[in-house]
């Protein structure tokens, strides 16, 4: 009874029970944080496409969720929108400054399947996230390319013809901040459009709007 007493009370204890309280804490922040980003995100985009129907996974514990929203309305020009979010470990408070350092953002990808085929593909995509493997652009050698500034960051203009290269800088006039927005594409060999954002707690919508209705404008007759 007494060495227990007398091991209660030493200085490296006291640090254990401390440290453990500290990461329990931040497991439970962490996964509070994450859940905020998440819903908030995938409220956003039931709010802005309307689907039929969605269906929802988690794909990371945590720090994973897919989603895929069905639009089955006969006059829809897209069919289907799946999203992927994979968040920052902010659960894990000794992993978490690693992952910021080397991962650095939360990311949301959407992909859009058009009922029909745009007429040219066009690409904006942040100067800084170009090499990114998961925006990776596979036809740069046939497009042409442009460097332009958007609000504050710089964007590379990938486009195939002069008229989605005039709808993108009219895009760009229009919605003069690109907000959460890296990079949205419109591909017609593979009839999808592409969005890549940065997802925060106060949601996507008021950039996602825009571009949606931008890529419902490539398919319209």
């Amino acid at each position: 009874m007494f060495q227990h007493d007398y091991i209660a009370q030493q200085p490296v204890f006291l640090l254990f029970i401390a440290f453990s309280f500290t990461l329990t804490f931040g497991y439970f922040w962490g996964r509070r944080q994450n859940r905020t980003i998440f819903l908030s995100a995938f409220n956003d985009l039931v709010s802005v496409l309307h689907p039929d129907d969605q269906t929802f996974t988690n794909i990371g514990g945590v720090i994973g969720y897919h989603a895929n929203f069905f639009i089955t309305k006969r006059e829809a020009l897209i069919s289907q929108v799946d999203a992927t979010i994979t968040l920052l470990p902010r659960q894990s408070w000794l992993y978490f400054p690693i992952s910021r350092l080397f991962r650095r953002y939360d990311r949301l990808f959407i992909t859009f399947y058009f009922k029909k085929r745009p007429p040219e593909e066009g690409h904006l995509i942040e100067t800084r996230f170009n090499g990114f493997r998961s925006s990776h652009i596979t036809s740069t050698d046939h497009l042409n390319k442009e460097r332009i500034q958007w609000g504050s960051h710089e964007f590379l203009l990938y486009y195939q013809g002069k008229a989605v290269r005039s709808q993108l800088l009219r895009f760009i006039d229009k919605n003069p901040d690109p907000g959460v927005v890296r990079h949205m594409a419109i591909v017609p060999e593979q009839k999808k459009g592409y969005l890549f954002m940065i997802p925060g707690k106060t949601g996507i919508a008021a950039c996602l709007a825009p571009v949606y209705r931008w890529f419902l404008s490539q398919v319209k007759e």
